[in-house]
């Protein structure tokens, strides 16, 4: 039963701390968000360090202390990358690159310190095409929409905790449940041979 509680515990914070990564598409000039959503709650702003580097390098971002910060940022993303402030407190916190070039392509790590949890994003960089900018060029959207797009994404990393949880729970309880019955069938057999030796002990008497 010890063994079984520790694995799902285990388990839980494995899934809770595991960096996540996706592949996401653009295309040249155009303009795309990249997402960073933590998996905690009740964040508050000077707690909050999150950078944002690119091919494990370069400085793409920084926010310390709830605050964004470009003093370290590498040349190449000046004036390019925007962030969305309001959207801090609720853990998420995605970054919008625009103009883009064939440069931009790689992979994108996202360091939430405060949480120590990590998310990755994979940019791959497509030629324009009218068909293209339509589907992958996010230049025309609104910020608002952007952002509760990346909020919706991140509700799905919430579920998909809270069902490991819930199963934990359940794993947890069977394992306790099965444990009680077998330990009072021993204590059962144990009582009914303990009758036993005393009834044979009273005859031989």
């Amino acid at each position: 039963m010890i063994i079984g509680c520790c694995f799902i515990c285990v388990f839980a914070v494995l899934i809770n701390k595991v960096s996540l990564q996706e592949t996401v598409e653009a295309v040249i000039s155009g303009s795309v968000v990249l997402r960073c959503s933590s998996t905690e709650h009740d964040h508050k702003l000077q707690d909050i360090d999150v950078n944002w580097r690119h091919n494990g390098s370069k400085n793409v971002y920084d926010i310390i202390k709830g605050q964004d910060s470009v003093v370290l940022q590498d040349q190449q993303y000046k004036k390019r990358t925007k962030t969305f402030p309001d959207e801090y407190l609720r853990g998420n916190f995605s970054i919008k690159l625009h103009n883009l070039t064939h440069t931009d392509a790689g992979k994108y790590i996202c360091y939430i310190t405060h949480s120590d949890e990590q998310r990755t994003v994979q940019l791959i960089i497509k030629e324009s095409t009218a068909k293209g900018n339509k589907s992958h060029d996010q230049t025309g959207q609104g910020e608002e929409t952007e952002a509760n797009n990346v909020g919706a994404s991140s509700a799905w990393v919430y579920i998909v905790a809270a069902v490991v949880v819930v199963v934990g729970v359940v794993a947890v309880a069977v394992i306790i449940h099965r444990f009680l019955i077998q330990r009072k069938k021993n204590q059962a057999s144990a009582s009914d041979l303990t009758e036993g030796e005393t009834t044979q002990i009273t005859c031989q008497v």
